[in-house]
């Protein structure tokens, strides 16, 4: 890759980090994702080849590691990658302290449903299996329903109808599921003002705003803007 030809530490950490997509590679890994179609999915917009050539430009500088599992490859991140999670953290929290306009191509109902499917606060919700289903309103029908099916220690996600009993249905246009994720509005304001509106059981309707832990930004203080 191309250097900026500067001793500087800085320049030489920006040779590696600041090609298109890198640190959201990097910001997969932090969460979790270790196989390759675990990726494609929180990068839903990356293509399958530059994501692999970005899986190996991290590895040759060291930050990923690439190991057999069974039948598929795992990616990991070694101690150095590992030391980007407070550069990275920090950086979404820059972010959302200033970085505050969302447009229309910002809202993808693919990174937001897998964001939110590996966010389950498991020891919340009931034993045995739960299904929630989230309807977007607004969106082409090939991305309108999907499904998170919790049992035990797992949580699938679904872009089909699993066939299971449904504990609560989350109904929402996607903006607005969107900022509740992300901690700009909040779930129970939304659903008070029926932004968002919730059909099951009473109980499973009163215990779902505890089953979501929301964005790891969510609680980041919001600045007051002026002019």
């Amino acid at each position: 890759m191309a250097g900026y030809g500067q001793f500087c530490p800085v320049a030489k950490t920006m040779e590696v980090l600041d090609e298109r997509w890198t640190i959201l590679v990097v910001r997969e890994l932090l969460c979790g994702s270790h196989h390759f179609n675990e990726l494609r999915r929180g990068v839903p917009r990356m293509s399958p080849a530059l994501l692999s050539k970005r899986l190996r430009s991290l590895e040759q500088v060291g930050l990923v590691i690439r190991q057999d599992d069974g039948n598929r490859v795992r990616y990991d991140l070694t101690p150095a990658g590992r030391e980007l999670e407070p550069i990275v953290r920090s950086l979404g929290e820059w972010g959302v302290r200033w970085m505050t306009e969302l447009g229309d191509e910002d809202f993808d109902p693919h990174l937001l449903m897998w964001d939110i499917h590996r966010n389950i606060d498991l020891a919340a919700v009931p034993d045995g299996r739960t299904v929630v289903q989230f309807h977007l309103s607004d969106v082409q029908p090939s991305t309108r329903d999907w499904w998170i099916v919790i049992h035990r220690s797992d949580v699938d996600l679904c872009d089909f109808d699993p066939g299971f009993d449904v504990a609560v249905k989350v109904v929402s246009k996607l903006p607005t599921l969107v900022r509740v994720w992300r901690g700009d509005v909040g779930l129970r304001e939304a659903i008070r003002d029926e932004a968002v509106q919730l059909e099951g059981s009473r109980q499973a309707v009163r215990s779902f705003p505890h089953w979501l832990k929301l964005s790891m930004f969510a609680h980041v203080p919001r600045l007051a803007h002026s002019g």
